[in-house]
């Protein structure tokens, strides 16, 4: 590999073998008397595994496969991991489950585990011990590798792990396949070097590590060329883009020079860490026009106390400044954020300093979660006494201050004239399309699909707590 900066980069003549044995499967598809296989992708979880996702679609097509959404009629079946919250995990579990069915109806049929849980050692181990049919697991880290570890399990007819801990890599040039429509997804750097207490991430994707500016401009020019009018920037936290390239540049620079690729275009982005953000990063946002006036940026706990339980190294004092500046510079910009209820030892006085500040800031959508503890993490040994039960009654007085203001802010939109980017249809029969503003909110369409991928200017004549309801000027 070869090495820039802080950050290690696969070099080309390993991605071209990996192309090369992409070629290699493709070949032995085709001489198949079945016809082309079949790959079914299952994503679970955030946006960077959507993006991953793409990436493995693409590695699959070269190898030629086309795709169903149907595991019962695939040759291979991918689960695309999420390691976040528990419920995510079980859903996993589940399906694995189901596909002893499928692998037992066809028994050629290549099953395969990957993303963050494939990471996690007590994952591995349980598959390895308890879910005998899964034939190839590995971890973020190893995606590039992804056609060469396929190959090895065509070839040995054993099962293959890949999920040795390693800090990861950049690897470019890889295929992808997006999905069709208006919106894509930039990865620009990988993995977090936080260590939030209740977090697991950085335990399964390494260490921060950027990708070199050209490369992701030319994506976003390639992606703005082919006709995407939505684009979001990917990263664990946006904010430390650049730090591990020695370069001098970072995500402010990035947004400037991104700005400037001519066309049509939103460029959002996510995640923002507030111990990062900074008035520059608030100013380039102002500056750029292609830029949405949006910004998610979770502060998780309203008390100084839990803040600094979880490891969050910022206060509630410099969120609200930082809240406070970025308002200054972007009048109407649109505030989202998330927040954890009932992290372990929190007391309900504790929570009330959340609820105050979601009063104090009124954001205009909140992304709200009861603690899910992450073995391997460092609050998952912490004491928690309070019981789910508490938590719950907790989590919903919150979601009803919430839900007050956005139904609020939403009827503040009526009679309004607001630019939105037809996005989809939406299956409601009254407003078949649906679209987003430059705030990234929500609004249901009356008009043809014949709109869908179009900027229009729109009047606002409804709304409830999640939408807004409009008609083409």
């Amino acid at each position: 590999m070869q090495e820039s900066g802080k950050t290690q980069y696969i070099c080309e003549e390993d991605i071209q073998r990996q192309l090369h044995i992409c070629e290699e499967i493709k070949q032995r598809n085709e001489a198949r008397r079945e016809g082309t296989p079949l790959a079914c992708i299952q994503t679970y979880g955030c946006q960077q595994n959507v993006a991953d996702g793409q990436r493995l679609m693409g590695m699959l097509e070269a190898c030629g496969f086309a795709f169903t959404e149907e595991a019962g009629r695939a040759d291979l079946v991918v689960l695309n991991t999420c390691a976040i919250r528990e419920h995510a995990e079980q859903r996993v579990f589940g399906n694995l489950g189901l596909l002893t069915h499928t692998k037992r109806e066809r028994p050629e049929q290549i099953i395969v585990l990957c993303g963050c849980m494939a990471q996690e050692e007590r994952t591995a181990r349980r598959i390895r011990e308890s879910y005998r049919h899964v034939d190839l697991v590995f971890g973020p880290q190893a995606l590039w590798r992804f056609p060469e570890l396929l190959r090895q399990v065509y070839e040995t007819k054993k099962r293959v792990f890949s999920v040795e801990d390693e800090a990861g890599s950049i690897a470019e040039g890889l295929p992808v396949v997006r999905e069709r429509g208006v919106k894509a997804w930039v990865s620009i750097m990988y993995g977090c070097n936080n260590f939030c207490s209740y977090c697991i991430v950085p335990y399964v994707r390494g260490r921060e590590r950027s990708r070199d500016p050209e490369a992701v401009l030319a994506e976003v020019r390639q992606l703005v060329e082919a006709g995407y009018k939505d684009i979001t920037l990917l990263g664990q936290n946006v904010n430390s883009y650049g730090n591990d390239l020695d370069s001098g540049y970072h995500f402010p620079d990035l947004l400037e020079d991104i700005s400037r690729i001519p066309g049509d275009y939103w460029i959002r982005f996510m995640s923002s860490h507030p111990k990062d953000a900074s008035p520059a990063l608030f100013d380039a946002m102002a500056r750029c026009g292609p830029v949405a006036k949006q910004l998610h940026l979770p502060f998780q706990s309203g008390n100084n106390r839990i803040l600094r339980e979880m490891n969050r190294r910022y206060t509630r004092e410099s969120y609200l400044e930082l809240i406070r500046y970025a308002r200054s510079v972007m009048p109407g910009l649109v505030l989202t954020s998330d927040v954890i209820v009932g992290f372990p030892g929190e007391t309900e006085e504790e929570f009330l300093d959340t609820v105050s500040l979601v009063e104090e800031v009124g954001f205009d959508a909140l992304f709200t979660f009861i603690y899910s503890p992450r073995p391997g993490t460092r609050a998952a040994s912490m004491p928690d006494p309070v019981p789910r039960a508490e938590k719950q009654r907790w989590f919903d007085r919150l979601l009803e201050v919430q839900n007050r203001h956005s139904a609020k802010i939403h009827a503040g939109y009526a009679d309004r004239t607001v630019r939105v980017l037809a996005d989809g249809e939406s299956g409601d029969g009254d407003y078949p399309l649906s679209s987003r503003t430059e705030g990234n909110r929500l609004v249901r369409l009356k008009g043809d699909p014949s709109l869908i991928g179009r900027f229009l200017d729109v009047k606002i004549t409804g709304s409830n707590t999640w939408a807004l309801y409009g008609e083409p000027v």
